[in-house]
């Protein structure tokens, strides 16, 4: 058995406040780890500055490493715990930025960062899309990273299992009209690739834009380990998984064995 505790944070970033998220990133963190020990926490995507900040990303954008990664950083090394968060990244050319998702281990490190490939609507005008998928090898396991529109395309969990993830940290800003459309999309990923998937999914309302929340640990057989059923409270939820039921399931199943690559040439075909 592989057993480890994971947790997803479901918060309400403040707009254009990254002071601000990062304390209260460090409030739950903190009140998580001093509970019990846990291997695994997920926070939203761009938990840092918020969701509705136009041209403004431009300046709030940071290096990776950074200001942000560092002091998370430290709090992963105090607490012994592995971190995912999602904030805005940037290239040496500044006016260059990514919607992006970093993780940093128990030692405090840099383990992978992830530039969402799939931004939605009004993402596109402030962000360069990303074109590749990364499986970050954490302490206990593979790790797949996703972005909130990311899991709407089933190409994107199936390639990170494929290349051998057993776990996807899913950092979501999804909206409250399509609640019933993120937990239909979450079961089906992690059901349809025998994977566990731990969805943090923002709350809270910004300009235009409500959050739906309802953060969320989805087992390999599409069950639910844990949950937070509501679109208003700030709160974490938390489990307890075997990661040895990926194999075991996908055993059972026997859907990576029976894919047929040849005859899905329109799948990749562009539209």
């Amino acid at each position: 058995m592989r057993e480890i505790t994971v947790a997803a944070v479901q918060m309400h970033p403040r707009l254009d406040e990254i002071e601000a998220n990062l304390i209260r990133m460090g409030e739950f963190i903190k009140e998580i780890c001093q509970k019990e020990p846990v291997d695994l926490i997920v926070f939203p995507e761009l938990v840092t500055t918020g969701y509705e900040c136009g041209v403004r990303f431009t300046d709030l954008a940071e290096r990776i490493p950074g200001h942000s990664i560092n002091i998370i950083a430290e709090l992963a090394r105090e607490f012994n715990t592995h971190i995912a968060f999602g904030m805005v990244g940037k290239e040496r050319v500044e006016s260059i930025v990514y919607n992006t998702a970093v993780v940093v281990g128990p030692d405090g490190e840099l383990l992978g960062e992830y530039r969402k490939v799939h931004p939605k609507g009004e993402e596109r005008l402030a962000f360069r899309p990303g074109y590749r998928y990364i499986v970050v090898e954490a302490d206990f396991g593979l790790v797949g990273l996703m972005l909130g529109w990311d899991l709407a395309f089933p190409e994107v969990a199936r390639s990170l299992s494929l290349d051998g993830a057993e776990l996807l940290c899913l950092s979501a800003n999804w909206e409250k009209p399509n609640a019933e459309e993120w937990k239909t999309y979450a079961l089906a990923r992690a059901y349809e690739n025998s994977i566990f998937l731990v969805g943090a999914n923002r709350i809270g309302e910004e300009y235009t834009y409500s959050f739906c929340g309802h953060s969320m640990i989805v087992g390999p057989r599409g069950d639910l380990h844990a949950s937070i059923d509501d679109d208003e409270t700030e709160s974490y939820c938390i489990a307890r998984i075997d990661l040895d039921n990926v194999r075991k399931c996908r055993e059972e199943l026997q859907m990576f064995q029976c894919r047929q690559p040849q005859s899905y040439r329109t799948v990749v075909r562009k539209y």
